[in-house]
């Protein structure tokens, strides 16, 4: 993997990254640090996402960890050091919480589509990056918490990406007791979206994303732009929004290709417009 967020200090990388095949892979590389959340990590990540939101040729991204922790969630140490600020920390705590909002509604507006790899503990912030994906893959061992609650702080920032995955006894469960979920749970939640044997995960994970990024880009944006845009809309207003969505889309050249494509019983070929 290349170095994507190399430090001068000369330790290892936050980030690696490898692009095959349209699909960009991004992993955290602070399993000491248990991948936390830290301004740092945040400012690396956001980095990365806009690279492959620009990128033409990146098609799906990938988001996964080293270690036994996919993510702990904030950086608790960077938290306490603020108290000893002249406003015992607010204006800190505003900020943090203010970039990592920002970098998970980057991955909602991102226009390709962001699958999290989950291969081990993904707690606080961190089960709230996964939740916020488009979609996410886990090994069996995964375990998923918001443990705020514990140390007297409620994952009120991760409670909104978890109720829009969750339903909301589900989410409140989780929120109010503080306690993990096996992957098993986490699916039927509808936290993640498959279960993968470790032993097989990137071969799995690697061809999954691939058949995403054999689709139109063109039509993948609109799709993605449209489904979170609907989702906080009322019944009819989202009827109205989608047909119109779907006019437009009918007016690309990649809907009038993959039509007269599978009319013609061929392969499409793209154009991602």
């Amino acid at each position: 993997m290349s170095d994507a967020a190399a430090v001068e200090t000369g330790e290892k990388p936050m980030l690696g990254t490898l692009l095959h095949n349209g699909v960009y892979r991004i992993v955290m590389q602070r399993p000491e640090r248990m991948n936390a959340l830290s301004r740092e990590m945040m400012s690396a990540l956001s980095a990365e996402l806009t690279k492959a939101g620009n990128d033409p040729a990146i098609r799906v991204v990938l988001l996964g960890a080293e270690g036994k922790v996919f993510c702990a969630g904030h950086d608790l140490k960077e938290l306490t050091a603020a108290r000893g600020e002249a406003d015992g920390g607010r204006a800190t705590y505003e900020a943090i919480m203010r970039q990592c909002s920002d970098l998970m509604q980057q991955i909602v507006r991102l226009p390709k589509p962001v699958i999290a790899v989950v291969t081990g503990v993904a707690t606080a912030a961190g089960c709230q990056l996964v939740a916020s994906c488009d979609l996410a893959m886990a090994v069996d061992t995964a375990t998923f918490c918001t443990p705020g609650v514990n140390i007297g702080l409620f994952c009120s920032t991760p409670m909104v990406a978890l109720t829009r995955n969750a339903s909301p006894k589900q989410a409140m469960e989780m929120l109010l007791t503080g306690e993990s979920i096996d992957a098993s749970t986490a699916k039927d939640f509808g936290l993640i979206n498959r279960i993968v044997p470790r032993d097989y995960l990137d071969q799995v994970v690697q061809k999954y994303a691939e058949v995403i990024a054999s689709k139109s880009a063109h039509t993948v944006k609109i799709g993605k732009e449209a489904f979170y845009r609907q989702l906080e809309m009322p019944l009819s207003e989202a009827y109205d929004f989608a047909a119109q969505t779907m006019v437009d889309n009918m007016m690309a050249r990649d809907a009038e290709e993959g039509i007269n494509a599978f009319l013609q019983k061929r392969k499409p070929e793209w154009t991602d417009s």
